[in-house]
């Protein structure tokens, strides 16, 4: 019991396990804008090579 105790005391450790956490919320973000930063940019290229080819 004395061993639990201890061990849910313990933090050592668990600030770098949040920095952790929050880096891949910042990953997982950053994923997702650009995904949606390539879908206007398909888009833009697409308009642009439409009028080069109509003129």
């Amino acid at each position: 019991m004395q061993f639990l105790r201890k061990l849910l005391r313990k933090t050592d450790g668990a600030t770098a396990i949040e920095y952790g956490l929050i880096l891949a919320l910042i990953c997982i973000a950053c994923l997702g804008a650009m995904g949606a930063l390539a879908d206007t940019t398909i888009s833009m290229w697409n308009g642009i090579s439409e009028n080069v080819l109509a003129h």
